[in-house]
């Protein structure tokens, strides 16, 4: 990956690339935890942490030269500045969208060219490598098993908060990292918000539940949305259902190699356009998905995103209708050379319990 990141500063005729997100470090570098930043130039590669991580990453990142922050300088700048000094560097990046502006004013003071930039490294992560989709179909498998599991304990009287927790336990003991991401488990009336928190509500016969989840396989990510209904479904309930359940599915087909995202976006709003509820679709109807969850590509009325094959993007057109409630249902798929992949095979057909 450093090579690609070489390749980028030859173009743009600079010397360095100052890397702090840390979904890109990770991506980069290998390393796996926190207190991490890459100075990548073609004269040598730094890796700048604290004393707590320079074991581990001497061990995940050998060809990387180890630099302790706090030994080299009083800030993280100072101790990029000991680098450039060292290394005679006229001119580097940093990412723009991440670097905080009292380190950007550090970087101003060396009295050289520092550049901020975005989605240069993103842009390389929205393609994967089989070894990415190979761990994101493996995050997708354990999310879909916590699902088989999860729905066993909705009932009327356990909480949101009650079935988060044993949710987020499943997907652990499936096989998941350990450090788990947001998830959302909210039922009732509460299910039109669309990136509500769980909370200490019951559920209630009636409810719709709406699960939107996923967790990480050695860093990738699953993310994934099914809603049920604790007992007998209403006509109504049913419609909005059925609506939802046609919007992905008319999504999927539009999503291939070359499609524009917002022929995608056309595609989700066909059975849904001429009915009551279109005031109540949500616009954004998916993202790319890898080390972080939500990545370029973003699909909805304003991308400019052409599908690529090796994309992995999330499809979750929406119904939010306030005081009613809600319903979602999210794949995660990937663009093939001949069409996509679903990565998630939980039902999506209505589940009463």
């Amino acid at each position: 990956m450093e090579n690609k990141i070489i390749n980028y500063l030859k173009f743009k005729n600079v010397d360095g690339f100052f890397i702090s997100k840390p979904q890109n470090v990770r991506y980069i570098s290998n390393y796996t935890s926190d207190d991490a930043y890459l100075f990548i130039t073609e004269k040598g590669n730094y890796f700048l942490t604290d004393p707590r991580y320079t074991e581990q990453a001497q061990i995940e990142c050998p060809n990387y030269t180890i630099i302790n922050w706090r030994e080299k300088g009083k800030t993280i700048a100072e101790s990029v500045k000991f680098i450039i000094e060292n290394l005679n560097i006229k001119s580097f990046l940093f990412e723009g969208d991440y670097v905080n502006y009292n380190m950007a004013e550090e970087f101003k003071s060396f009295g050289l060219e520092s550049i901020g930039v975005t989605g240069v490294v993103e842009s390389f992560r929205s393609i994967k490598t089989e070894d990415e989709i190979n761990k994101l179909r493996v995050a997708c498998q354990i999310a879909d098993r916590a699902f088989e599991r999860i729905i066993k304990d909705i009932r009327v009287g356990i909480t949101e908060k009650e079935l988060a927790s044993k949710l987020s336990h499943y997907m652990v003991m499936e096989g998941a990292d350990t450090k788990p991401y947001g998830n959302i488990l909210i039922s009732g009336t509460r299910t039109s918000l669309l990136h509500g928190i769980p909370s200490n509500k019951t559920i209630e016969y009636g409810d719709f539940v709406l699960m939107d989840y996923g967790c990480g396989y050695k860093g990738y990510l699953s993310d994934m949305t099914r809603t049920v209904v604790v007992g007998k479904a209403t006509k109504e309930q049913r419609e909005v259902y059925s609506i939802e359940m046609q919007m992905v599915e008319d999504s999927k087909a539009a999503m291939i190699a070359g499609a524009k995202a917002t022929d995608v976006y056309e595609a989700s709003i066909k059975a849904i356009k001429n009915t009551k509820y279109f005031p109540y679709h949500y616009n954004g109807i998916g993202h790319g998905i890898g080390l972080f969850v939500h990545e370029i590509p973003f699909m909805g009325p304003r991308s400019t995103e052409i599908l690529q094959e090796n994309n992995v993007i999330t499809i979750e057109p929406g119904i939010y209708i306030p005081n009613w409630g809600g319903v979602r249902i999210e794949d995660q798929i990937l663009i093939t050379k001949d069409g996509n992949e679903c990565l998630t095979s939980s039902i999506r057909e209505l589940i009463e319990l």
